[in-house]
Formats: structure tokens, sequence, C-alpha cells
């Protein structure tokens, strides 16, 4: 584990460097002024000349002239060694998420992931700053104060020591043990911020079934279950500080002792006796560091621990080695023998057999669950085939690069998504690059022109969070126009005319046909009077495909169409 964290300081080497020297510099500094002191006392006062007094006072104040340059290079530039290390994580984090599959997601909460990307790394900065600089530094000036001191007397300096173990020990104790409450912590922080998300979220559901009360409830649960981890890490940091804090204190109050008593005995001079009171403060300041080490590093190997958890789930979907860019594919489709399983054994698929020519248009009908959606989903590689295959162009879609494969393929699901921001960026989103005279074009496809003229900003206009300030027509209507954009050679329309009204759809369909023209287009529709024109339509079942032809043909076959049909138009 400490291997992976440190490989993080890899491309920030110079900045390390400089923190770090310019921290052991300091550190070494802070040792040299109880020697100076000691001197002042010893061999400058008796001599009772100002003049030398003035020029070590001098000599002090260039000292703490060079701390201060060094302590602004340690507190700046280690801090931005820590905020660079926590958004390389955190970018490499986002990057493993846009990884992987439908299905990973699908056991997800997303407040759980924004808190692994966000909270989860905050405390990791201050470990990545201070953590390999503090450990070294705190053991030497341990050390350096301990030789010191034995310098000055043996014995005092034995005296003095003897408590370390018992401050060394407790300090493994309670990091272990904050660790683990830290890493109980951010469970349930990740489960506050999904309850958030969720609730935030589905705000118009529940006022409109007046479950504030309920909502209210849950919340606090959540929030009460965050309370009681937070209540017992710092219950535990109370016990871990306290004992500290006595033990340290008790270092103090033995090097007071025991010098005094040394004095007094003449075995030390005055000047020793006020260098070793100065030499176990600066004994005891790595250790009061300690205190607040304790507080924030296990909260960062926590967040590292779980940051590398989630890097360590392996994405299902990935390309071969060997993948191919695919870069004009037809759309000759052939699913063979494919069957597939949720990750939780649920079969949808099973030895599915199809074949669709380039330029056919599909239409794939059937009740809710039949397996219509999924099947569509394969094609994509948005889900991985349980068994069978799938080809396109008589190759293997798992021998394509997944990125060149789903360039070739245009979807409008079923749940319109758009992101937050203008009409512009959201119909672009199909092509990055495109001009405006490529924007205006597929808006004018879309049939989005009358909607635009309306809005007083235009393509320009903000629509909110999920696009909230449009009708559900007008946002389905944003994602045909941005899939119009793209242009791709294969077509999926999930209901994509599902939330249009009935003048409407009639006249984004003729702009979807006159899209689909020579094109492979694979249709999922329920409202079968918008599949008339398709090319073949399949009917399937959770036994597999059932029928398949023309809308003729199967309203003369007098079976499980003709029987969908009817009960969607029978007066």
């Amino acid at each position: 584990m400490l291997k992976r964290f440190f490989s993080y300081y890899r491309p920030y080497k110079g900045l390390f460097l400089l923190d770090f020297s310019c921290a052991v510099l300091a550190g070494l500094l802070e040792l040299s002024f109880p020697v100076v002191v000691n001197q002042v006392i010893d061999k400058i006062m008796p001599k009772e000349d100002f003049r030398l007094i003035a020029w070590a006072c001098i000599g002090l104040l260039l000292f703490y002239i060079i701390n201060t340059a060094l302590q602004y290079v340690v507190v700046f530039f280690g801090h931005k060694l820590g905020v660079n290390i926590e958004t390389d994580m955190r970018r490499e984090l986002f990057n493993h998420l846009q990884t992987q599959s439908f299905d990973y997601y699908d056991n997800q909460k997303t407040g759980k992931l924004i808190s692994r990307l966000t909270t989860d790394l905050f405390e990791i900065s201050e470990v990545a700053h201070h953590g390999p600089e503090d450990v070294f530094i705190t053991i030497m000036t341990l050390l350096g104060s301990f030789l010191l001191m034995l310098n000055i007397h043996v014995k005092l300096a034995v005296a003095t020591f003897i408590l370390i173990p018992f401050i060394t020990i407790a300090l493994v104790f309670f990091n272990k043990k904050m660790t683990k409450v830290n890493t109980r912590i951010y469970d349930n922080l990740g489960e506050f911020n999904a309850g958030v998300e969720a609730s935030v979220s589905g705000i118009r559901v529940t006022q409109s079934f007046s479950n504030e009360a309920f909502e209210n409830r849950r919340f606090e649960g959540l929030s009460q279950a965050y309370r009681k981890s937070k209540i017992l890490f710092y219950k535990v940091m109370a016990v871990s500080s306290s004992y500290n804090y006595f033990l340290i204190r008790l270092i103090n109050l033995f090097a007071l002792i025991f010098g005094a008593y040394y004095t007094i005995n003449g075995e030390i001079t005055n000047g020793q006796f006020v260098g070793f009171i100065l030499l176990a403060n600066v004994f005891v300041r790595p250790i009061e560091k300690v205190n607040n080490m304790i507080e924030s590093y296990p909260k960062g190997i926590a967040g590292f621990k779980r940051l590398t958890e989630e890097l360590d789930k392996k994405p299902a979907i990935v390309d071969k080695k060997d993948a191919v860019e695919v870069t004009s594919l037809q759309g000759n489709i052939s699913y063979s023998d494919v069957s597939f399983s949720y990750s939780d054994k649920t079969k949808v698929l099973d030895h599915i057999n199809l074949a669709i020519k380039p330029g056919e248009t599909v239409a794939f009908v059937g009740q809710s669950g039949s397996g219509k959606t999924t099947l569509c989903n394969l094609l994509p590689r948005f889900y991985e085939v349980s068994s069978g295959a799938i080809t396109i162009d008589g190759m293997n879609i798992q021998e394509m690069t997944l990125s060149s494969l789903r360039s070739q393929i245009g979807i409008v699901q079923q749940d319109v998504f758009l992101f937050p921001g203008t009409i512009r960026e959201n119909i672009a989103y199909g092509k990055l690059d495109a001009t405006e005279d490529e924007i205006l074009q597929a808006v004018k496809l879309a049939h989005l022109e009358k909607v635009i003229d309306q809005m007083s900003d235009g393509l320009d206009t903000i629509i909110g969070e999920r696009g909230v300030k449009l009708s559900g027509g007008q946002k389905q209507r944003v994602a045909i126009a941005r899939m119009f954009l793209k242009n791709p050679p294969i077509l999926i329309l999930d209901e994509a005319t599902s939330a249009l009204d009935t003048e409407t759809e009639q006249v984004i369909q003729e702009s979807l046909n006159s899209l689909a023209d020579g094109r492979t287009t694979l249709i999922i529709a329920h409202r079968l009077a918008t599949i008339k024109h398709a090319t073949r339509i399949i009917v399937v079942s959770e036994d597999g495909i059932l029928e398949e032809g023309t809308h003729e043909q199967l309203m003369n076959l007098d079976g499980h169409y003709r029987a969908l049909y009817n009960a969607q138009f029978r007066k």
C-alpha cells in the first residue's frame, strides 16, 4: 500500500525534494537554537559584554528570518504538492469510473460515488504533504535533540527519554483504531450523500405524494448514523490526545525536576540547564505534532484505502489487446446464439439468433421486461453477452475498440438525459467540434426551431438540472437533434418519440424516417403505430423471438403481434 501511495509522488519529485529539504533544514535550525542559548548564558553572559550579546541576538534574528522563509516554502509548496497528488488520484478514479459498464452502475448509488470522488480524497492532500516529512522530521528531531541532551548529561537525557516508548505504543494503537473508525465514517457519509442526492433529485415526487415527513425521518436516520460515527472518532481522538498530553507534560516535568537536581549538585551549568529545558521543548514538539497526525492521517489512510478498493474493481468490458479501430461500418448486424444474464444471474435473453441487413429498419416489440432494450444495449457493448456472438459487417464487436464501435452507433434513449447547461451545449454533445451551421441544421431536422425562437436566449438558454426547464417533448427533440448531429451509420431508437404529442410525433417521425434512409436502424417500440413503416418487426418475449415480418405479414399471421396491436387500438 505504501509503495502504491508513493507512486503518486513521481511526477512531482522536484516539488517533493524542495518541500522535504526545507522542512528538514528548518528542523535542524530549531535544534541549533537551544545550543546557541546555552553558549550565550555560559560563555557570553559571564563576560558582561553587551556588544557580544547584541551580535548573538542579530545572529538569532537572521536565524528567524531564514526559518520564516523555510516555513513559507514548506507550507505553500508542500500543500501544492498535496493538492496535485489529490487531483491526480481524483482524475484517475474518475477515468476509472468512466470505463465501468452499465452492469456496474446498476448496482451503485450516485451519492456514494460522488463521495468517493470528493470527501474520501480531501484528507489525502494533508497526508501526501505532511506524511513523509512529518515522519522523518519527528524521528530526526527526537534523535537529534536526544543526542544533544546526551551531550549535556547522560542520566538526565535517559530520564527524559524513558516515556517515549509509551507514547509510541499509544500512537500505533490509536492510529489503527481511528483508521477503522474513519472507514466507517466514510461508509456512512457515502450513504448520507446517496440519500441526500436521491431526496433532492426526487423532490417533485416527494411533494406530489406529500411525503416530506417521511423524507425528513429518512434524512434524520442517515444524519444520526453519520453523527454517531463522527462522535466515536472524536471520542477516540480525545482519549489519545489526553494520554499523549499527559506524557508530554511528564517529559517537561522530568526535565525540570532532574535538571534542577543535577544543576544544584553542580553536575551541569545554568546554561546547560536552560539549554536542556529548551531541548526538552524541541523534543516534545514533534510528539505534539503526532497528536495532529492522529486526527488527520487516519482520515487520509482510510480515504486512500477506499480509493484503491475502487480502482481495483476491474471494468467488466474492456478493449482486447489487438482490438481494431473501425471507421465506416455498413450495418450488417448478426446475433448468433446470443444469451445474456445480469450479474445476479437473472436471465434476459436465451440463444437469440437474428440477422439485420445494412439499411434495414427493424422494430422490436413485446411486453415490458421481454428483453427488447437489452437486445439493443448489447450492440454497443453497454453489457457483454453471456454467450454467443454479435457481429457487424462480419466482425465480432468484441474485436473492435469500444470507442470506435460506439462512435458508429447513434442512440436516443427512452429516459432522455440532458446535462446542466445550454441547449447548444447539449446538442453539440453529439459532435463536440460541430460548427454553428451543423448545429443549426440538426435543430432544423429535429424541428426545434420554433421552440428555440420562443426562448429569450435561443440556443444559449439554460435548461437546468436534467433539462428540468424543458417539457418532455422538448427534451426528446434536443436528444434527437444531438443524434442528428452525430450522424452515425447505425441508429438505436429506444421509444424515441414516446414523450411527444401526436402532432409533434408525426413531424419527428418523418425526420427520423428521413435520417434512417440508407442506415441500419433498430427501433424499440411500445406504440405500434410508429413502426408500421419498418422493414421488419420482431416480436420478443421472455422465451425469445416469437414472430417476425412486416406489419401486414404479422397482422395476417393473427398471432402475438396482432394481439398486441388489437390491445392498443381496440375501440
